[in-house]
């Protein structure tokens, strides 16, 4: 596991340009996520907000963010080159 601290990379929302500081992890994950349901990255941002800010107490976009990646993995879509249990999906990395 790359133990790595947030990155911070600009997105745009709306519109409106933001930053959201996520570990590396978490990016590649989101990119992958972004291409599997075949939206441009700041577009599956977008919806994410939207889903947040739906929530009763919603919480920061960077949470919303791994939260979502979290519930997705848990789900067993495809975020990343390993499954849910860490082996490789086939043609992903190896560990």
């Amino acid at each position: 596991m790359p133990y790595h601290p947030p990155v911070k990379r600009s997105v745009e929302i709306a519109g409106h340009r933001t930053s959201i500081s996520l570990e590396p992890l978490f990016w590649d994950m989101l990119r992958e996520a972004a291409r599997v349901e075949g939206v441009p990255l700041n577009a599956l941002v977008s919806r994410i907000d939207a889903e947040r800010l739906e929530a009763p107490r919603p919480c920061g976009l960077a949470g919303a963010v791994r939260l979502w990646l979290a519930a997705r993995l848990q789900a067993g879509a495809q975020v990343g080159p390993f499954r849910a249990d860490g082996s490789p999906r086939e043609g992903g990395a190896k560990r």
